[in-house]
């Protein structure tokens, strides 16, 4: 159908308003309306920080007014902002200045080079850091760094490295730094020694990341106005990938109210330029009761006033972890852990308290073992304090059963998926040999009618990219090419998108906000710079955005639109590696 054609059609659908005067005009596009598959217009209007109508170019200026804005997209695709369900994106925030980011690098030999060359820019007293977002199969080498090759790029700096859940590595200055030896221990890990009794740098996970987390912790942090400026740069280079809309999932070391804190006041002086929802986390095992217990008093949500809300859209949400021992670690380098004994009877009364408030709550679980547990916690709390239409949900679930989701189903969850198997498809075969069930089964999900969003997970352990999980979610292949999914499984690009535009909004009760481009809907939309529904599959990973607009306003462009693009904030500090490198490697 031609774009004039669907013009009419949308107009015919009643999507065009009566009346005149947009704040912005867009035209010239393919414009991705998601309302159905093949929904294409050619031009929007937006007025107030919403879509205002969608149509065809002579019908959308007749919005134009004296002081509207007027967009030319140049014949390119125009899609709803992307929104990724499971993002640690406050906790990355405070910290994205401080990191050497390998995500998206093509070669082991490249990353080892940036990381001499950020050694180099970084002062005495600061860590080199390397904090997840890449794994080995992404490299053309297929392997690791050495550790060798860690200490021959940087001697004289302190370097702390972390590879997904399952190992980090120290150079010897960082062995040093840290005053490491052969009597340092954690609960859960292994510093491995060598043939002397020294400590090599290698940090293994067993069978939890708790000595990974708790080294990272060790290291330096960026002070306050610095974490500011972080946080803008992050947000930023989610722009620049096409995001929009997030829901912060927390994270351990991740404490409400203090380390929200930064988000907060760059959202109220009106500087956040990705529309942030988020859940708590609950921080110390044993006492996660109380934890939820006292935000219950001590949360006032924004609505959404400044872009940064507390889930639910005007309430409160708990999860991904509500209790610690619910969490099932997915460190493919180590045999799946069990859940200990007393997990349900810790569980249960957050679960009580969450529902009788009326609390969204989400729950990490990857294996079907653990989900069996949660689920049927869940199932003796709704018996008498019924959910009754409460927002819940699991995130990942790579090896839910069919009967465990016809129960998520009955319970009115859903599911938030992420490209984990992208990064930890090779490792999760050779932990337990060669799937041919889809995993997450979205396809079966998706058959049963059960929400899904779909996310990444960054950034610790998978990148933030949003791209790698859409090219991930319709080719069904890893990072390194494995491929993972049967052809039946994979899903159309139309599915995917909609997974990571409507279908995320689901997770943050905002599913007739956004999502779609339509009257009504949020103003928030990227100009893409090849056709996302026609491109070599192969590269949609790279993707990344020529214009971006959140709640009406330009937050991005590309040097192709420059001429819209706001004023660049400088970075801080000097050496940081976001100055020399930026984030996500995607050239």
């Amino acid at each position: 159908m031609k774009l004039t054609q669907l013009a009419l059609a949308a107009a015919a659908a009643g999507i065009l308003p009566a009346h005149a005067g947009a704040d912005l005009i867009i035209t010239n596009g393919k414009v991705a309306t998601m309302t159905r598959e093949g929904a294409f217009a050619q031009a929007l209007a937006i007025e107030g920080g919403k879509i205002a109508a969608v149509g065809s170019n002579a019908q959308i200026l007749k919005l134009k007014a004296a002081n509207t804005q007027v967009i030319d997209a140049g014949g390119k695709t125009v899609i709803p902002g992307l929104n990724d369900s499971h993002l640690h994106i406050i906790r990355e925030g405070l910290n994205y200045n401080a990191e050497l980011r390998w995500d998206g690098v093509t070669s082991l030999k490249q990353a080892l080079q940036m990381l001499k060359e950020q050694a180099a820019r970084t002062p005495d007293g600061a860590w080199v850091k390397v904090v997840g977002g890449w794994n080995e199969f992404q490299f053309e080498e297929k392997r690791l760094p050495t550790l060798e090759e860690i200490n021959a790029a940087v001697p004289d700096k302190p370097v702390f490295i972390l590879y997904l859940y399952g190992l980090g590595f120290l150079n010897q200055k960082g062995i040093a730094t840290l005053g490491y030896n052969a009597d340092t221990k954690f609960k859960d890990g292994v510093v491995e020694l060598g043939a002397d009794g020294k400590p090599t740098g290698k940090l293994i996970a067993k069978p939890n990341a708790a000595i990974l987390y708790g080294t990272l912790a060790k290291t330096n942090a960026l002070p306050r106005e610095q974490q500011l400026n972080s946080t803008q740069q992050y947000y930023t280079e989610l722009n620049r990938l096409g995001l929009t809309s997030a829901i912060d999932a927390g994270g351990g070391g991740q404490a409400y109210p203090d380390d929200y804190a930064v988000s907060l006041e760059l959202a109220k002086n009106g500087k956040l330029t990705v529309r942030t929802s988020y859940y708590l986390f609950a921080q110390k095992p044993g006492k996660e009761l109380e934890d939820y217990q006292r935000w219950l008093n001590q949360t006032h949500p924004d609505k959404n006033e400044h872009l940064f809300y507390a889930n639910g859209y005007n309430t409160e949400g708990g999860g991904e972890n509500l209790v610690w021992s619910a969490a099932d670690f997915e460190n493919f380098l180590e045999p799946r852990p069990d859940m200990p004994r007393e997990m349900e009877g810790e569980l249960e009364p957050v679960l009580r308290l969450l529902i009788k408030n009326r609390w969204p709550f989400r729950i990490h679980a990857t294996y079907d073992e653990s989900i069996d547990r949660d689920l049927a916690v869940i199932e003796k709390v709704n018996r008498d304090t019924p959910l009754n239409g409460l927002r819940w949900f699991f995130d990942h679930a790579e090896t839910i059963s069919d009967r465990q989701l016809a129960r998520v189903k009955k319970l009115g969850g859903g599911i938030a998926v992420q490209n984990r198997m992208y990064f930890q498809g090779e490792l999760y075969w050779k932990q337990y040999g060669a799937q041919q069930r889809q995993m997450p089964p979205i396809q079966k999900m998706l058959a049963m009618r059960i929400p899904v969003g779909l996310g990444t997970d960054g950034t610790r352990v998978s990148s933030y990219g949003p791209w790698p999980s859409i090219y991930w979610a319709v080719t069904g292949k890893t990072a390194g090419g494995l491929q993972v999914w049967q052809p039946k499984d994979v899903l159309s690009r139309y599915q995917a998108l909609k997974l990571m535009t409507q279908g995320s909004a689901w997770m943050s009760g905002e599913e007739k906000l956004k999502g779609t481009l339509a009257k009504g809907q949020y103003a928030d939309l990227v100009i893409l710079p090849r056709d996302y529904f026609t491109m070599d599959a192969e590269q949609i990973r790279n993707l990344e955005s020529s214009l971006t607009i959140v709640n009406g306003k330009v937050v991005y462009a590309a040097p192709e639109f420059r001429q819209y693009a706001p004023a660049a904030l400088p970075v801080q500090p000097d050496w940081s590696p976001v100055k020399y490198y930026g984030g996500y490697q995607n050239k």
